[in-house]
């Protein structure tokens, strides 16, 4: 499957150029409902070892959770690591993974952040930007953003603003567990991202979709 780029640009350029290029390709951030409701959503796990990138793609059907796609690739990092520059690290090795599925997922879901990011243009933005493609990040840990401790029941949720905005929401997957950290990546709104993270966890604190993914990495390593 070949993917077409939306705003492509060059990946081998410097920290400041990476942070134009972030400045430049924010505007194009959409949060919009979906344009229907979404059958398959896919989980993307990467894991970088020195100058080699992992990505694993789980895709999933929504309803079902079952697996009906995946893809396994290695690829060269040409970034160093910067924090809030993990795109620049990530993404290249991610697009040509994406072009060994049969299709193209209705939903990406990124173990990282969307708009919870410095720049508001993390990792799922920047992707779904790439792509024209509803995106959210599903995070463990917080980059930015203050919220109230969400219920321990299931479910409980707290908004999380930083400067004023909200740019993401603490969702608790788990009774009792530590939530997650959603947020918008591109054309989906907040509550629909959030919903969507609910209803993709079975009993673990992490989405079916990005944890299904990092056990595919897991098993290509053993391979």
């Amino acid at each position: 499957m070949e993917i077409a780029l939306h705003h492509a640009h060059p990946w081998d350029i410097s920290p400041r150029e990476a942070i134009e290029v972030q400045q430049r390709l924010r505007g194009l951030v959409q949060e919009m409902p979906l344009p229907h409701p979404p059958r398959t959503i896919a989980g993307l796990d990467v894991s970088i070892r020195e100058d080699v990138a992992q990505v694993a793609i789980a895709v999933l059907h929504v309803d079902t959770l079952e697996m009906v796609d995946e893809a396994v690739l290695r690829g060269p990092v040409p970034f160093p690591y910067v924090p809030g520059l993990l795109s620049f690290r990530e993404i290249p090795a991610i697009l040509p993974a994406l072009e060994r599925l049969q299709a193209l997922p209705d939903v990406l879901m990124l173990d990282g952040q969307g708009l919870a990011h410095p720049r508001r243009f993390g990792l799922a933005c920047h992707l779904g930007v790439l792509l024209d493609r509803p995106a959210l990040g599903v995070a463990k840990s917080v980059l930015v953003g203050r919220f109230g401790e969400p219920g321990a029941e299931r479910g409980a949720a707290s908004d999380m603003v930083h400067r004023g905005e909200v740019v993401g929401r603490a969702v608790r997957t788990r009774a009792a567990v530590q939530p997650v950290y959603v947020s918008v990546g591109h054309r989906i709104t907040l509550d629909e991202a959030a919903d969507l993270a609910l209803r993709t966890c079975t009993r673990y604190r992490i989405p079916e979709p990005t944890r299904q993914a990092h056990l595919l990495s897991r098993r290509a390593d053993r391979g």
